[in-house]
């Protein structure tokens, strides 16, 4: 079967867009062809800064004849129906339709509609213009002259050329020549724009690779990628260092280079004193390039990793001697911002009444940063207020929290005064993805106690997942108040997330809560403090998905999670230990003992038949009735000291011992009994088991 080859060249993509558009291309056009009849054995994308590329193989060369029978009106349809029917199935006149007859319905026309195939050439000329002129690019642009035209092609950046051949591995190959906007598919590819700019004629995949590779481009991504990490790791490791790994660096590094050469360039010693994450930072964010460090060390070293595109004839010493030069006058500006931050503001008058908002000390520079954060009023939301607004609510709800955590009061105020006071500084203001990290630094700077330093940094996890929870009581507590107050504030102004939209990251910061209070086993009742059963039900989704992902049953969660739940660690405990006993005999004797009873109670109460307020012991007429409700009795009071003591599995366990009463009972016992006083009553010791089994989970929720 034949083989499709797909080039489409331009000028440089941005490596953040790369990755998805290769993915996009290879949706769109092998939906457009199976669309149109055709099948394919396999497909897999590439691309490089400048092309994207697929190689589609063992796609059917042709698309099968398709016979359709499109039922019409019945023969003595009106005229308007008819001409309607002979429109839809592309008939000139009726005498071009068949009769069919049915018992029922009588006499209809029948339009037999052959659609021959087609070339898989010509399904690949007709779909792949579409497929260009309508890429999904997150941004594009005109150019060239045909740009002051209406309608002209759209791209990333400028297409410069589009490969398509077709053909099988022992035939020769074919160009399909589709154009568009003057741009004709040939069979002629170009290589890296510097070492090897001349046309290359290609065949299929195979030849296209490694014709590619003589002319320095390496096509596979991950192969880039491949390359430079382990460059970079040989060349560090010459250097008597370890080269301190990024793979989001990595990957758009990967995105900016066809032939990736990897050369060390140095800075001075002297910016080492910049701390580590900076450095980094500056490096990475204004020049692609990774740092190093000492084998086995901790800080930083003077050397850093570049990724060139070229093969260099002097040995790449211009290159690093460039690179260099920007790298330096960026950790100038960074140490420039390091210093800025230690000293004083010029306005320290303006800002005594912040100061004594907060009980901030303006000798201290931090104290500096957050009294003009409150000074300036800045904005946290239009609705919401400002930050240091925002900074006093987070202030009262610490304290509060702070009683439940058992952290010191006074090292949590403090921690919460200063927690957002880095967002008024220069290195945050550059980099603000630090926030949090240079508040921990310049906190410990000014003498902060180390759980206040580690706080003011920690605060902001997780932030994610995989992120880590903060351990210290203080940080903790912080970080709490912080997430709660943004979850309560944005349901106040009902900024809530909607489908997969979440601008201000509430799912996130709901995830965080849960995840400190389970791995940290912490007891906060979310309903006292939150007041908003909605934002309850909200967290409730969130424990949910943790669970999920930690392996418990839906069913299982399901049956413990009851919507006014809001000590989440309780029912995080309460699944364990369910999860744990439901496979055992004694689970298998409660849920079985409390199904029966429980479902035929539901299905009483459905029917509306009445059901005692409570249980008689004069309307117990059986010797298996009477023994149930001792054993209720008895169970339910083991149960309840089980449960005091947040022992869930013994309250099960005591639970279970009524599999064999309730088998009993319904042995001997007719529930619906004629006389209505001893259906009631009875009908009550079934609901006393229900309440009794419900203290623990609702065991009707539970499959099997």
């Amino acid at each position: 079967m034949p083989d499709l080859l797909l080039e489409l060249r331009s000028e440089e993509i941005p490596a953040r867009m790369q990755r998805k558009a290769a993915g996009d291309l290879k949706k769109l056009v092998t939906d457009a062809l199976v669309e149109a009849g055709l099948s394919y054995e396999g497909v897999r994308e590439y691309w490089t800064p400048r092309r994207l590329t697929l190689d589609i193989r063992g796609l059917t060369a042709r698309s099968a004849d398709v016979r359709e029978e499109r039922k019409g009106p019945r023969t003595d349809a009106n005229e308007k129906a008819i001409e309607g029917f002979l429109r839809g199935a592309g008939l000139s006149s009726i005498s071009e339709a068949q009769v069919q007859s049915d018992p029922k319905k009588g006499d209809f026309y029948v339009a037999i509609i052959s659609k021959p195939g087609r070339a898989a050439e010509e399904i690949v000329a007709a779909v792949m213009p579409d497929i260009i002129r309508n890429f999904p690019w997150p941004k594009s642009m005109r150019w060239g002259k045909a740009s002051v035209k209406p309608g002209s092609l759209r791209w990333v950046r400028p297409l410069q050329s589009i490969v398509c051949t077709f053909g099988t591995e022992h035939e020769e190959t074919v160009a399909i020549p589709f154009e568009i906007d003057g741009i004709v598919a040939s069979n002629v590819t170009y290589g890296h724009r510097f070492h090897a700019p001349g046309p290359i004629t290609v065949k299929r995949f195979e030849d296209y690779a490694s014709s590619l590779e003589k002319a320095y481009v390496v096509l596979d991504a991950e192969r880039r990628k491949d390359i430079i990490l382990h460059d970079a790791r040989d060349v560090a490791f010459a250097n008597g260092l370890e080269l301190v790994e990024d793979e989001g660096l990595l990957e758009e590094v990967s995105g900016l280079v066809e032939w990736p050469q990897v050369l060390i360039g140095s800075f001075e010693e002297d910016y080492l004193s910049i701390p580590s994450e900076i450095i980094r930072l500056t490096i990475k964010t204004n020049q692609k390039c990774f740092v190093t460090r000492p084998s086995a060390g901790e800080t930083l070293s003077n050397r850093f990793i570049l990724v060139a595109n070229i093969q260099a004839t002097d040995g790449g010493k211009e290159i690093i001697h460039g690179n260099g030069k920007v790298v330096r006058a960026r950790l100038s500006d960074a140490l420039h911002f390091w210093k800025r931050d230690q000293g004083d503001l010029p306005d320290l008058e303006t800002l005594e009444a912040s100061a004594k908002k907060f009980g901030l000390n303006l000798k201290k520079p931090l104290d500096q940063r957050m009294a003009k954060l409150d000074a300036l009023n800045v904005t946290f939301h239009a609705k919401l207020g400002s930050q240091g607004e925002r900074v006093a609510r987070i202030r009262a709800l610490a304290a509060d929290l702070a009683k439940i955590t058992g952290a010191d009061a006074a090292l949590v105020d403090r921690a919460v005064v200063l927690a957002k006071a880095d967002l008024r500084t220069e290195a945050v203001g550059e980099f603000p993805e630090l926030q949090g990290v240079m508040g921990r630094k310049y906190a410990s700077l000014q003498g902060e106690n180390v759980s206040v330093a580690t706080a003011i940094e920690d605060h902001y996890k997780p932030q994610g997942p995989s992120d880590r929870v903060p351990e210290d009581k203080v940080a903790i507590t912080v970080a709490l108040a912080d997430k709660l107050d943004t979850l309560v504030g944005f349901w106040a102004i009902d900024e809530k997330p909607t489908g997969s939209k979440d601008p201000y990251a509430l799912r996130r910061a709901a995830l965080g809560v849960v995840r400190i209070l389970l791995e940290r086993g912490v007891r906060l009742p979310l309903l006292a403090t939150t007041r908003d059963a909605d934002l309850l039900a909200f967290f409730h989704d969130r424990l949910k998905v943790y669970l999920r992902d930690l392996g418990a049953r839906h069913d299982l969660i399901d049956a413990v999670l009851t919507p006014e739940a809001d000590d989440l660690l309780m029912v995080a405990r309460r699944v364990e230990a369910l999860t744990a006993f439901i496979t055992s005999e004694d689970g298998k004797n409660l849920l079985a003992g409390t199904k029966r009873a429980t479902q035929l109670l539901a299905a009483e109460e459905k029917k509306g038949t009445v059901v005692a307020d409570g249980v008689s012991e004069a309307l117990l007429k059986l010797d298996a009735e009477k023994d149930l409700f001792a054993a209720v009795k008895a169970a339910s009071a083991e149960a309840s000291d089980a449960i005091a003591k947040e022992d869930f599995r013994s309250a099960m366990a005591a639970l279970s011992k009524l599999r064999a009463p309730v088998d009993r009972f319904f042995e001997d016992v007719l529930v619906n009994d004629e006389d209505a006083a001893i259906r009631a009553n009875r009908l009550a010791l079934l609901r006393l088991i229900r309440e009794a089994t419900g203290t623990v989970a609702d065991f009707s929720k539970i499959a099997g």
